[in-house]
């Protein structure tokens, strides 16, 4: 799908030549209460008070989410005209926008239009601008229009004809606009990469599939890859990362991809996604029921990978770098057992008291890797724990951070692209849970404060840089009929680094 922009004037004259414009669907917003302003205005005195009738019977009200498709109007030339409600004016919120622009991607879709000029941007959303109206609506198309029919023996073809879509906006945010629809391209394309990795089955996304996928990336991007197997993990002693993977006949793989977009000098952020490619919860066996769904505890590597993939075709001014320990955890007859007691990279001794508790024990010699970097900040993104979901559900992921300062900026990410998160404690009080009779912590600190816990698991091998932890258990996937990727946190990841060049 190609998403360009073009300079509207809004003044009367304006509005009246889009009635004239030359496209098989124009998109038109209108509010409740008032739904003849603006352009609908400008279209109704074109179509000798047509609108105005339909208000009066009721067929076109406003309400956010309705949508009214006319064809072929005398008076108009486009062959179709989509009217949106986008609620109340002074309601008009980042999420009441996006609401709006779903049903507006449906609408279009299912009529087969194969252009499309959206005006929708022309809206004021409260604390928003044009620019980011654009963007919102490049991904939510590409959202709309998202399959993942790569397992399937026959293709399907695909009942997309939507090819083209030109934003509307004011000439003076023209500049901007471009940027923005550039900008939600990269992004879309970072999230439907992660969402095909994480719905792709167990036994063909394997740690090497994630390691080939980031090669790719490398060649695609010109970006640098170094991939580690089981022997130079071994020589690195990553022995937590390692008691994981002894169980899976599927070779280990450390993924490390550089973009380097920013000055030598400049310290870069990185980026550690959990990368379990199939998660049986090894000797600590997982109830049989959905356990398919444990393909997904990988979306933590490939929305690194998205994210990466994003910021390279952006061509930000960073230095970014994925880092993805890769493994499956199985049981098996060299598996590791509850009670053992492994030896991390970082020398602590870890007591394995629940081979399920197995994201933080792969993590945990990433994070230790990430000082060779000598890193700006450190993020680590991960389907860790349960826990998370039973706190927040699927609307939030879990973050956690000793910084303020970091936490602050993730969160307002978040924010700003509707991808949200909600901060929870990393409070030394909890580190009491993970006490070890026989190591120097233990994996789990029992059902109290799960998330918590494991996050104060975590951040004992960070203490060399600022970081922080995004448990994107409930919000990477989605079960039940809509069972499949989401994409999430490609877009928070993303903007936190938009934030981050600006600077």
């Amino acid at each position: 799908m190609d998403f360009s922009t073009k300079a509207f004037d809004s003044t009367k004259a304006g509005q009246a030549g889009l009635a004239n414009a030359k496209t098989e669907c124009l998109v038109v917003g209108v509010f409740e209460q008032q739904p003849l302003a603006g352009l609908a205005k400008a279209l109704d005195a074109a179509s000798k008070g047509l609108l105005a009738r339909m208000v009066k019977r009721g067929e076109l009200d406003g309400k956010l989410g309705s949508t009214l498709m006319l064809h072929e109007v005398a008076g108009w030339s486009p062959a179709r005209v989509l009217f949106v409600g986008l609620g109340r004016e002074d309601k008009l919120s980042q999420k009441a926008f996006n609401e709006a622009t779903r049903a507006a991607a449906r609408a279009v879709l299912a009529s087969r239009a194969v252009d499309a000029l959206w005006t929708l941007p022309q809206a004021t959303v409260t604390a928003q601008n044009a620019a980011w109206a654009v963007r919102a609506s490049v991904i939510a198309l590409r959202d709309a229009t998202y399959r993942f029919t790569q397992m399937k023996s026959k293709a399907e073809p695909s009942n997309t004809v939507l090819r083209k879509v030109v934003f509307a906006v004011a000439p003076d945010e023209l500049k901007a606009a471009r940027v923005a629809a550039r900008h939600g391209e990269a992004i879309a394309n970072g999230m439907a990469l992660t969402k095909d990795l994480g719905n792709l089955p167990g036994n063909v996304c394997t740690p090497t599939y994630l390691a080939d996928t980031a090669r790719k990336l490398a060649r695609e991007f010109k970006l640098k890859a170094e991939i580690l197997g089981p022997k130079q993990i071994e020589a690195l002693k990553m022995g937590s990362f390692l008691s994981v993977a002894r169980g899976s006949v599927q070779p280990p793989q450390f993924i490390v991809l550089k973009y380097e977009g920013g000055p030598a000098r400049q310290a870069p952020i990185v980026l550690v996604g959990k990368g379990v490619t199939f998660d049986t919860g090894g000797i600590s066996l997982k109830p049989g029921e959905a356990m398919d769904e444990m393909k997904y505890d990988m979306c933590g590597a490939g929305s690194v990978l998205g994210t990466i993939r994003a910021v390279a075709e952006m061509g930000l001014k960073l230095n970014v770098i994925a880092v993805v320990p890769a493994t499956e955890n199985m049981p098996g007859g060299k598996a590791t057992k509850p009670g053992d007691v492994v030896t991390s990279m970082s020398g602590q001794t870890i007591e394995v008291l629940n081979t399920d508790a197995e994201g933080r024990l792969i993590l945990c010699d990433a994070l230790t890797y990430a000082e060779r970097f000598k890193p700006a900040a450190v993020i680590d993104v991960a389907t860790l724990t349960g826990a998370c979901i039973i706190a927040l559900g699927h609307v939030n992921s879990g973050l956690f951070s000793k910084s303020d300062a970091l936490a602050d900026e993730l969160l307002a990410a978040g924010r700003a692209t509707g991808d949200t998160a909600w901060r929870l404690p990393v409070e030394e009080e909890y580190q009491e849970q993970l006490k070890s009779n026989f190591a120097d912590v233990a994996n789990i600190g029992g059902r109290p404060a799960g998330s918590v816990t494991a996050a104060c698991f975590l951040a004992r091998f960070t203490e060399k840089y600022e970081w922080a932890h995004l448990d994107i258990a409930g919000t990477a996937w989605k079960s039940g009929a809509a069972k499949g990727a989401t994409g999430r946190p490609v877009p928070l990841l993303t903007q936190f680094l938009i934030d981050r060049e600006a600077r």
